[in-house]
């Protein structure tokens, strides 16, 4: 009798494993100790996404990180807005804003290319169980997108070469999930995000910047004047 293993739950079994440790040359690409040389990296539209936040305080007192999907590029941040590190992801395989409605139910085999896409926005990221009681940072449980680490399976996807390539096209290969190495993730991602959690915001593919971050419309307008 064949087995059939819901998505979510599926999904929770590749972040929740125990990951076996990342090669030497997967580890170097993701830059800590960031200084405003490594900041400029930031494209234009992660750089506005990242200011808003800043000035704004939107994050709370969250720590939050910035997934650039366009150029493959993850930025994380303390509380206070210090960008802490840098780091290629893989993402989503198709291009796309929004989940595909019902895709939290489907077996991994019963997606379609297009369904496979890292849905934009701004989501509050926890820890939470899993299947075999293991910790998975859910990015978004409903639609079931969560930050794990490169997994095992499939070394025919080359996942953790397609870290290493510079053309971000070679990232899209994963379901929905984000990807990053087993290093970066057991360095910063884990310690700064168990506690109680962060925001994370995903830049789109397609849509305009404005209509993922609404607020955004309102950056740079001078304030009211007083009566």
């Amino acid at each position: 009798m064949r087995v059939r293993v819901a998505f979510p739950l599926l999904v929770a079994v590749l972040a929740g494993a125990m990951w076996p440790a990342s090669s030497p040359a997967a580890d170097t690409a993701p830059q800590s100790g960031i200084d405003a040389a490594a900041r400029d990296t930031l494209s234009p539209a992660a750089r506005r996404v990242a200011d808003w936040i800043a000035a704004e305080g939107d994050n709370g007192a969250l720590p939050y990180a910035v997934i650039d999907k366009h150029a493959a590029q993850l930025f994380i941040y303390a509380a206070d807005g210090e960008l802490l590190a840098q780091a290629p992801v893989l993402i989503g395989v198709a291009v796309g804003d929004d989940a595909t409605p019902g895709v939290a139910g489907k077996s991994l085999s019963q997606l379609g290319p297009a369904e496979k896409t890292t849905p934009a926005g701004r989501y509050l990221a926890r820890y939470g169980r899993a299947v075999g009681r293991q910790q998975v940072l859910w990015v978004d449980y409903s639609t079931s997108v969560a930050l794990h680490p490169v997994p095992p399976a499939n070394r025919r996807e080359r996942r953790a070469q397609r870290l290493q390539s510079p053309d971000p096209d070679d990232n899209r290969i994963t379901f929905g999930c984000i990807n990053v190495t087993n290093a970066f993730y057991t360095r910063h991602i884990r310690p700064l995000f168990r506690g109680k959690g962060g925001i994370i915001y995903i830049l789109p593919d397609t849509k305009p910047l404005e209509d993922v971050f609404p607020r955004l419309h309102l950056q740079g307008l001078p304030p009211p004047a007083e009566d």
